[in-house]
């Protein structure tokens, strides 16, 4: 039933069968005998550009001998030592950008090895034992606090305990995971995997989590900076910025990554509501996932509008690709200048745009797209930076992540320098969290 405010959005567009089919699993799991065929096809280069394309340095070509050798779980290990998150980082990384883009494989033929699919055999083989595969170093006494159970915080606290110290993570959410939990499209993280890989790293001990708690809210940096000998900011970034457009506060038009968190959160995917004429606004990751999730519940028409040419999305072209497979039409060149609905959105309007080397500017000539539903996905915004030293938008670091403020560092998407990407933010994490560490034994 569509809601007498918001004519056109409802629930149960598609039965309960082919819900289940179309939120499957993206890529199957490797058996292990396609791992091995796969595996095969790896050169073994010396001097690796996929290892040199890997924001955590992960020696691919071992990891992929050692798969090959019938040793996924000494594969799991080498992948683990630079990046603890790194089954989440299989399955959402891209891969294409990245590794797999820099294969030999790929320059030669046009088709590379799998790495991300090769990744995640062999993570998913170790993780699937009963014990966690580190131990840690003896109790050093010291104690850091972590704001931002998401992938830095938790790459940080967990090489933090790995080295004997005490970590306390504090999260906004009731659940730890930060975007792995609540921001990646379903279809990519199956079988509730980010809470499982939580758990899972949890295994190491040392490390205790206290959801609810924001910083600024219940947590203020004097409080954390005298309770505890270190702390770490990951705490990403909350807020969405706003379309500047008018009509934007109509119903049925919200922002998309709430959208997607309902979608994640939802123990039944026929109760969630969506469009028959949905328009999504923006270039990203975000973008894409809300608008293929969108026709995957059952949206007829599913339209992405962006500002800029196709080779300035920020989603790679494999999600444009994917999303256009969908049945998702992708529009380029055409910003939102006015919402219109009497109540709630019925229309979208869209003004052209071009860019002759002096910047954007609109063209004058609009369009208006049916819409009765319409999310917003153009960026997202630091929510609290602690009064630290801001650069542009972002907490400012340095290369191993400290801040204006002595005795705290930042990593992933609230911290300048980096992509805002899984796998980023893990190596930010990392890193930070060796240098906490020399500090803290001086």
């Amino acid at each position: 039933m569509s809601s007498p405010m918001t004519p056109g959005i409802a629930a149960a567009r598609l039965p309960q069968e082919t819900l289940a089919e179309n939120f499957d699993d993206l890529h199957a799991a490797f058996a292990p005998h396609e791992a091995a065929v796969a595996a095969d096809r790896c050169y073994f280069c010396h001097d690796a550009p996929c290892v040199t394309a890997c924001p955590t340095d992960i020696d691919i070509p071992l990891f992929i001998r050692q798969i090959s050798t019938g040793t996924p779980e000494a594969a799991a290990k080498t992948i683990f030592d630079q990046n603890i998150l790194g089954g989440m980082c299989a399955r959402v990384c891209p891969t294409e950008d990245l590794c797999e883009q820099a294969c030999v494989r790929e320059l030669a033929e046009g088709k590379p090895v799998e790495i991300g699919r090769l990744q995640r055999h062999a993570t998913d083989t170790l993780m699937a034992k009963q014990r966690h595969p580190y131990d840690r170093a003896p109790v050093t006494g010291k104690k850091v606090a972590v704001v931002g159970a998401g992938p830095a915080g938790l790459a940080c606290a967990h090489r933090l305990a790995m080295h004997g110290h005490d970590v306390t993570i504090y999260d906004a959410e009731a659940k730890a995971g930060g975007l792995n939990e609540f921001g990646i499209a379903a279809y990519k993280s199956t079988d509730d995997f980010a809470a499982r890989e939580v758990d899972w790293l949890l295994g190491i001990g040392g490390i205790e989590i206290k959801p609810g708690m924001r910083l600024g809210d219940e947590l203020t940096m004097e409080s954390l900076t005298h309770c505890f000998d270190a702390v770490f900011l990951g705490v990403g970034l909350g807020g969405v910025n706003a379309l500047r457009s008018e009509g934007e506060d109509k119903d049925g038009v919200r922002d998309a990554v709430d959208f997607i968190k309902d979608l994640r959160q939802t123990g039944d995917l026929a109760a969630l509501p969506v469009g028959r004429d949905v328009v999504v606004i923006g270039g990203g990751m975000t973008a894409v996932d809300a608008a293929v999730q969108s026709k995957l519940l059952g949206a007829q028409n599913v339209t992405i509008a962006y500002r800029r040419g196709r080779d300035a999305m920020g989603a790679s072209r494999y999600e444009q690709d994917l999303a256009t497979s969908k049945g998702v039409r992708l529009m380029f060149n055409a910003q939102p200048v006015a919402i219109h609905g009497n109540g709630a959105v019925r229309e979208i309007e869209l003004e052209y745009t071009t860019d002759g080397g002096s910047g954007l500017k609109g063209t004058g000539e609009t369009v208006r797209l049916a819409a009765d539903q319409v999310f917003k996905a153009i960026g997202q915004t630091l929510t609290t930076d602690g009064g630290l030293e801001l650069e542009g938008r972002k907490i400012a670091v340095t290369t191993t992540g400290r801040t204006s403020r002595a005795g705290v560092w930042a990593g992933g998407d609230c911290a300048s320098g980096g992509d805002d990407l899984t796998v980023t933010a893990v190596a930010e994490g990392r890193d930070a969290a060796m240098d906490i560490h020399t500090f803290l034994m001086g």
